[in-house]
Formats: structure tokens, C-alpha cells, sequence
């Protein structure tokens, strides 16, 4: 049966949303295959990291997050996302296939969220001192439960410190080994770099400004005389800091947490706040186990970051739509 041209537009209008979901260091993990009409959602192996993310689990949470962003561009075009995840165990990589439903009219929060696909943007500094609203905390937690996960907002300021501190000490043993401390490296742009992948020079301050407590940041800069040094990075608030966490630990687990992510994050942007991520205890199996025991109740932490307001005009890079769609 022939695919109407509507359809195949719709369709493309969803690979252009979801190439804008967030991955870990920007390696944009994924592909797209419009066949007919169906979308077909692929991770791209040879975008993982190989020492910090062995198992494929950041990976599939950034696949996660763009088949979220393929939800909402076909829902905000009039058409039901008819959905099936991992949908073949012979083929692993396979992510996910979408098909274009019936029509339906999207919602205000559909639309609320699809517009702010482009503009969200990972902070890697501080916040300002403006607060984050009890009532928007409250929203984020019950937009990721509909996609099956718990935000586990940290009111604690012993497990705050507790986060930092461990935080920091992952940081500190990834910088001394060397393999993993290049394979960050590279993923890290030169300034006036023309790459559309990775993270740019100007994506992080230049002089770290230390919050309290403090979250140590990933070392982009390598020993380089690089970061930005706009006033997005002057402000020293540590925001509000969170933990996604899962049920199961699994690659569904995974893909619905990248879900969830990215649905909190683009209603966080429509309301003003911004989000920075620390994933390197995350990396580390020991450290991840202690978080899910000492502070996850048993759950599964998927994401620690820190939520704030900041005045980030910065513009974000992507690969174009030609290197990550094939159409058959």
C-alpha cells in the first residue's frame, strides 16, 4: 500500500524532533529508517561509550528521549503514535517502531511541550539564586510517573552532600584513568570546531564556579584554555538536585526512562528552568548500587542532576536530518 505524502512529511517532522533529545556528552546515539509508513528508531552503536557506558544504558535513555520527541511531533501533528519498544530480540539495536495512527487534535500540553523541543538546552554550571517552585517540582515528579518513573526530588541536605561527595569522587577516579578520561575527551570540541555532535568549547565555564555543595563537572576542556565565560556561568546555586529511578534495570527500563526524562525537562523548559547532569557515579557499578540501596529505596537510579534557573541563550548543535535518516 502506497504511504500518502502527508504521512511521510509527518513522519519526517518526527526525525527533525527527535534528533534534538539530549544524550550523554551530545553523541546523538541514534538513526532513523522511514519505511512506508512506519518510523523506525535505531541506536547507533558506534556512538556508545565504550568505557563509561559498557552496558548500552546511556545510550538507550538518549534513544529514549528522541522517541519522546517522536511522540510529541506526531501527536502535535494530528496523529495518535502508534508504538512498539525493542520490538525484536534478534535485532538489538532496534529501539523502536512508530506508525502515524488515527488523527487526533493534540492537547495543550502536547503543544506546550513539542514547542520547546529546540529550545531546550543541558546546563554545566551553577543556577541563580531564583527558586525553583514547589508546585513546578511537584508537576515534573507526575510528568515522569507517566512514563512509568520516579523523580526523587532531594530535600535531604545529607543526601545532597552525599550526592556531591560521591559525585566528585567518581570525577576524580575517571581523571586518572586515562582511557576513559580520552574517550570523554573525545566527545569534547575545539573552539570554532564545525562538528554537530559532541560538546562545544562553549558549553562550560572556563573558571568553574564552585556551588555548595559542590557537583563536580565533567573536564571537556582536557588541559585546554577553553569554556565559555558568559554570565550563564557566574552564578554559584546548586538548584534543586534529583534522581531519576526505574522499577527494573533493564533495556525497557531504560528506553522509558530517556522517555521520562525528556518529559520533565521539556516542561522544566517551558517554565523557565534549565537542568545540568552528573553521570559519572552513575558509570560506576559499585557507586550506582550504594544509591539505589542508601538512597533509592531499592530503586534504580537512572539520572542525577540538578534543577535551577539560568539565562542560558547558548545555541545547541545537531546532526542534520541527511546523516541520521535513511528513507526506503
Amino acid at each position: 500500500m502506497e504511504t500518502s505524502p502527508e504521512i511521510t512529511s509527518v513522519l519526517r517532522a518526527a526525525v527533525e524532533a527527535g534528533r534534538w533529545a539530549p544524550s550523554v556528552h551530545n553523541t546523538q546515539p541514534w538513526s532513523f529508517v522511514i519505511d512506508g509508513s512506519e518510523l523506525a528508531l535505531r541506536a547507533d552503536d558506534e556512538r556508545r561509550l565504550r568505557l563509561g557506558d559498557a552496558t548500552g544504558r546511556q545510550m538507550l535513555i538518549g534513544c529514549g528521549a528522541a522517541l519522546l520527541n517522536v511522540r510529541l511531533a506526531l501527536r502535535a501533528l494530528g496523529h495518535e503514535p502508534v508504538v512498539r519498544v525493542l520490538p525484536d530480540p534478534d535485532r538489538p539495536v532496534l529501539v523502536a517502531i512508530v506508525r502515524a495512527g488515527q488523527a487526533v487534535t493534540a492537547d495543550d500540553d502536547t503543544r506546550l511541550l513539542y514547542a520547546e523541543i529546540e529550545r531546550r538546552r543541558t546546563h554545566r554550571a551553577g543556577f541563580t539564586d531564583l527558586p525553583v517552585p514547589d508546585r513546578l517540582l511537584r508537576a515534573l515528579a507526575a510528568r515522569a510517573g507517566t512514563e512509568d518513573a520516579h523523580l526523587h526530588l532531594v530535600s535531604s541536605e545529607a543526601e545532597t552532600r552525599i550526592l556531591a561527595q560521591i559525585t566528585g569522587a567518581a570525577q576524580d577516579a575517571l581523571s586518572r584513568d586515562r582511557p576513559a578520561d580520552l574517550e570523554v575527551a573525545r566527545w569534547a570540541r575545539r573552539p570554532g570546531s564545525g562538528r554537530t555532535d559532541g560538546v562545544p568549547a562553549t558549553g562550560y565555564p572556563r573558571e568553574p564556579r564552585v556551588t555548595r555543595p559542590h557537583f563536580a563537572q565533567r573536564d571537556y576542556a582536557h588541559g585546554h584554555p577553553w569554556g565559555g565565560d558568559d554570565d550563564q556561568f557566574f552564578s554559584t546555586s546548586t538548584g534543586v538536585v534529583a534522581i531519576l529511578t526505574t522499577s527494573g534495570d533493564r533495556r525497557p527500563d531504560w528506553v522509558g526512562a530517556g522517555q521520562a526524562l525528556q518529559r520533565l525537562l521539556l516542561h522544566a523548559c517551558a517554565h523557565g528552568v534549565s537542568a545540568a547532569f552528573h553521570t559519572q557515579a552513575l558509570e560506576n557499578p559499585h557507586l550506582r548500587a550504594f544509591l539505589s540501596e542508601e538512597l533509592c529505596a531499592g530503586r534504580h537510579p537512572q539520572m542525577i542532576m540538578r534543577l535551577g534557573v539560568t539565562f542560558d541563550g547558548s545555541s545547541a548543535v545537531r546532526r542534520p536530518v541527511g546523516d541520521i535518516l535513511d528513507e526506503r
